[in-house]
């Protein structure tokens, strides 16, 4: 008798003695899913778990979410503010008064010594729009420095920048429902499975009630790529070249919406005389797709009832960013895709509330969209918030990643960073080591004490994490949804929301201006600043927002609920209403493999961890599965240099070196390798990192470096285990 063939062991889920749930939205990437956090009797978390009657998520959590409740007691977490007179020298534990007049008084002397935009400030896509709109009262109207920008930055500066340039403001126009209506999608350097699993299986869902084709367009096969019709290898670098083709196509053979485009686009004329240059045979020299590829493809996605492009970092971080968003916005306006049911063009936005950084912290301007060059603008707000409009500059200043190039020229010479990493998240690790080695004086601010950058400041300030704090982020789709403070925080640290109130009382102007104390009270405040305009919160509230598990914008007062999506009259930003089609040339301006460095490098995100890992490197399930840097390589190009999986090799750019473990597999071409970016012992050691012209967003995705076997694999081996310990 044969035992067990027909049986299955049932699933139980352990019991954690819950007795409470508390509702709260994951703090992860931007999907923005809904998640209740169990405490047990004690008052600690415990377990996590979807939301079943949530839009977004349905229920469902990723890896990351379903261990989010171990992030409030993970090690690393700061506990008391920390103070030293010099760089390098022990921390001394302090109280809070003492370590914000530290910080205070150093502003002070900064601006007083060097001028107003000595002083910089950046800050992050991950904490509470109502903490980011506090911080850009702070920074705009109290501080007064104009070199404030965030950490968005790295990752959704050139999709926020393509939309300006097309439409004539910022904005996601389409929503995940999407999925459900197109007739074709187009995946451009997005890896929905590792990057936004719960998006991925919206995707999947919606696949399997009506096939339509999956078309991804990537160097590297994805996951994503796996799933598709069609994939598109394309070469690093040269989406506006297939971008520009595919539209050539299109209005070569008559395929496009030509009462759409005279209604509602200004540009075509000269558009159309510069994609004229971009015929398929040329363009599948440059972009590495055959030209009967590239027909295809733009005949499946002009035919189609309705069609969308999403797309992720690999358009974003490039030297041709923007351009890659503009042309993706071209091709969507000039097929009619573009506030229909299933036709948008929609940004897959990186962290949690990237897109509450990008409505209300005034990185980029003023809060709402509001710009610092409209003297319309300067005076609601000056007159809002009650200080001279005249203190508000005319234009913006410098971008994140121009503000380090200011340091080390000695036109900057403080930094506040809040809740991000720059020592492990920017480009050129060894450059940016050298740069904040240069600053008078670092304050950073962050729930963890270990982060890589916290080496070289000189004040550390404890934050709060994610549901230890009340208020709102925006997802992807423009949705604002509640975080509940499920617990209180982690020993002696605070709401990043406390920390600037406090902070601004330390200052003669910010006695002057009202900083109110709660998350709801900062929220009436986004209420009224938005009525009337795109990004309408007036008919929100925290109680509603919770009550809909998300309500997205805009949401005018007396609406039941929000908007799905943005454009459905056609009516754009601009002062005419229409939209853009703006002419794209290409300029090949990046690095290549050469004779020297024959490789292209590549990087990316990796389902088990997020960003620097400060939060996902600390928890036991996540570490467990992706415990270490390593690097995807193609075993033809290995077994010619003596590398084995498994095994350790070095690469080296013109930058610096690394040594990574070597995982064999053909997902990767011979000439290219690819490598999770989580790591800060790795991937920016060596990338280059030149910047987009437009949005000042670096191009992490493409560099050229040199592979060989490392000469000693034990010294290596251990190397690489002593890095992965927190």
């Amino acid at each position: 008798m044969l035992f067990g063939r027909n049986k299955k062991n049932p699933i139980k889920i352990a019991d954690k003695g819950v007795v409470e749930w508390k509702y709260t939205t994951c703090g992860y990437c931007s999907t923005g899913c809904s998640i209740e956090v169990g405490l047990d009797d004690k008052g600690e978390a415990v377990a996590s778990r979807g939301v079943g009657g949530a839009d977004v998520n349905r229920g469902k959590l990723c890896l990351k979410g379903i261990f989010e409740h171990e992030l409030f007691r993970s090690a690393g977490r700061g506990k008391t503010p920390l103070i030293r007179e010099r760089r390098f020298d022990e921390f001394q534990e302090t109280n809070w008064d003492t370590a914000l007049d530290k910080v205070s008084g150093e502003i002070t002397r900064i601006q007083e010594k060097y001028g107003r935009d000595s002083f910089a400030i950046v800050s992050t896509g991950q904490i509470m729009t109502e903490e980011f709109y506090t911080l850009g009262k702070l920074a705009r109207g109290v501080i007064g420095t104009n070199n404030y920008d965030g950490n968005t930055t790295l990752c959704m500066s050139s999709a926020v920048s393509g939309y300006k340039r097309s439409f004539g403001s910022d904005g996601p126009p389409g929503c995940y429902e999407d999925f459900e209506h197109t007739d074709c999608l187009l995946a451009m350097g997005s890896n929905l499975p590792e990057q936004h699993p719960v998006i991925f299986w919206r995707l999947k869902e919606a696949l399997e009630k009506r096939k339509f084709p999956v078309i991804v367009v990537d160097p590297r096969v994805t996951m994503l790529a796996q799933m598709a019709d069609m994939h598109l290898a394309i070469t690093p670098g040269t989406d506006v070249v297939l971008l520009n083709a595919l539209a050539y196509v299109i209005l070569d053979e008559g395929l496009e919406d030509r009462a759409y485009i005279d209604a509602n686009t200004n540009g075509a004329k000269e558009f159309e005389e510069l994609v004229a240059q971009y015929d398929p045979v040329t363009a599948s020299r440059i972009c590495g797709i055959d030209e009967d590829t590239i027909r295809n493809v733009a005949r499946i996605y002009a035919k189609a009832g309705s069609a969308m492009t999403i797309w992720t970092m690999g358009i974003n971080q490039s030297t041709h960013g923007s351009d890659g968003v503009v042309g993706i916005n071209n091709l969507n306006l000039i097929t009619g895709n573009i506030g229909k049911p299933g036709g948008t063009s929609l940004s897959i936005t990186g962290q949690c509330n990237a897109m509450g950084t990008r409505e209300w912290s005034s990185c980029s301007g003023l809060p709402g969209y509001r710009a610092l060059e409209k003297p319309q603008d300067r005076k609601d707000i000056a007159e809002f918030w009650g200080v001279d409009e005249d203190f508000f500059p005319e234009k913006r200043g410098l971008f994140m990643t121009d503000i380090f190039p200011a340091i080390e020229t000695g036109q900057i010479k403080g930094l506040w960073v809040i809740a991000t990493n720059p020592m492990t998240s920017m480009t050129n690790t060894a450059r940016i080591r050298k740069t904040l080695e240069k600053l008078d004086f670092l304050v950073v601010q962050d729930a963890y004490a270990d982060v890589e950058t916290n080496e070289y400041s000189h004040v550390y300030l404890p934050a709060a994490v994610w549901a230890e704090k009340e208020g709102c982020f925006t997802n992807t789709e423009r949705r604002v949804n509640l975080i509940s403070n499920v617990i209180e925080p982690f020993e002696d640290s605070k709401p990043d929301l406390w920390i600037f109130n406090e902070m601004a009382k330390r200052f003669e102007q910010g006695r002057k201006v009202k900083f109110p104390e709660t998350a709801s009270g900062v929220f009436d405040e986004l209420r009224t600043l938005s009525k009337g305009r795109m990004l309408d919160y007036s008919g929100m509230s925290h109680e509603k927002i919770e009550a809909q598990r998300g309500i997205q914008w805009p949401c005018s007062d007396g609406d039941e609920t929000g908007t799905q999506r943005l454009y459905t009259d056609g009516k754009f930003q601009y002062a005419d209403g229409k939209a853009k089609l703006i002419p794209l040339p290409f300029i090949d301006n990046n690095e290549k493999p050469d004779e020297k460095y024959p490789f292209w490098l590549n990087s990316g995100r990796v389902v088990e961890h997020f960003h620097t890992r400060t939060r996902t490197g600390k928890v036991g399930n996540l570490n467990k599965f992706s415990p270490t840097p390593y690097m995807e390589m193609n075993p033809d190009a290995a077994k010619a240099l003596g590398i084995t999986h498994g095994g350790y090799a070095r690469l080296t750019s013109r930058r610096g070196d690394a040594i990574v473990m070597v995982q064999l597999t053909q997902r990767v071409a011979p000439n290219a390798v690819f490598i999770p970016f989580h790591f800060h012992e790795c991937v920016n050691r060596i990338s280059l990192g030149l910047l987009d012209p437009h949005s000042r967003q670096p191009a992490f995705k493409q560099a050229a470096v040199k592979i060989e076997a490392a000469n000693d694999q034990q010294v290596a081996a251990q190397t690489n285990a002593v890095s992965r310990t927190y």
